[in-house]
């Protein structure tokens, strides 16, 4: 592909180590068998071998000039589509089933990106994403760790996470600033978490940890009673990052159910 100069507003760092690429490829193991979706294709690092190996390749890039290189690279490919579009408008249940879902991910958007695609996880296979180490060790947080908070409650409710391994910033052109990291997630077997409002699960676990030093008795002094906490199991004198996601849901629906 021809050179595209990184634009600053679209948060663009292209990877360009032969063996990070290598790495990717091997964990996400595409076949022909799979309709992969990637992300924020960039200059095309990893769309080559997925383009290969896939039976069909989705791309979805916001960059006209990198969307126009991408179609004239890929016009004699049947098994490659090229979307111009915001990744975080895009219905990804019109572009079929059993999607794996990959990219890496522009750093400023990427969490409300994983969010929007928990709407479609009835649609998703697996996902594997390139982002910020930052984001990734908060996404594969347990219980009583500092990363620990609502972002990996929210995705562990619907999602088992793996971080795979590093990527130095050296890696990519410009180099960011911060040190990234590669991700595996995998939908949960439907049933793990019963979840009866999400949007009040969402609030109030956003509650508890806006304030995560203070036990929850004082965080969720407006959410929460003494009762409640004791209906549900939990020792209202525990921090929030105390609490397993299990646990969050289960307060949840007892709030949901007495004001339901």
């Amino acid at each position: 592909m021809g050179k595209h100069r990184a634009r600053k507003r679209f948060g663009q760092h292209f990877l360009t180590d032969w063996g990070v690429i290598d790495s990717i490829i091997r964990a996400i193991s595409p076949s022909e068998d799979d309709v992969i979706v990637e992300i924020g294709p960039g200059q095309g690092a990893i769309t080559e071998p997925l383009a290969e190996r896939a039976g069909h390749l989705h791309v979805i890039e916001l960059d006209r000039d990198l969307v126009a290189q991408l179609r004239q690279q890929y016009r004699d490919h049947d098994n490659v589509t090229v979307h111009e579009a915001d990744a975080l408008q895009i219905d990804f249940s019109s572009i079929g089933n059993d999607l794996r879902v990959v990219g890496n991910l522009p750093y400023n958007i990427s969490t409300p990106l994983l969010f929007h695609l928990l709407k479609f996880r009835d649609e998703i296979i697996d996902m594997h994403f390139m982002l910020q180490r930052e984001v990734v060790e908060r996404m594969a947080a347990v219980p009583g760790t500092k990363a620990y908070g609502r972002l990996g409650i929210m995705l562990g409710c619907h999602m088992s996470i793996e971080s795979l391994f590093d990527v130095e910033p050296d890696a990519f052109s410009p180099p960011p600033a911060v040190m990234s990291a590669v991700v595996r997630l995998d939908p949960l077997p439907p049933g793990t978490f019963e979840i009866n409002d999400e949007q009040r699960l969402s609030t109030l676990v956003a509650t508890a940890f806006m304030q995560r030093r203070k036990t929850l008795r004082n965080s969720l002094r407006n959410e929460a009673s003494g009762h409640d906490f004791e209906a549900v199991g939990i020792d209202p004198g525990q921090r929030p990052e105390q609490i397993a996601i299990a646990d969050y849901v289960r307060l949840s629906n007892h709030l949901a159910g007495k004001s339901g």
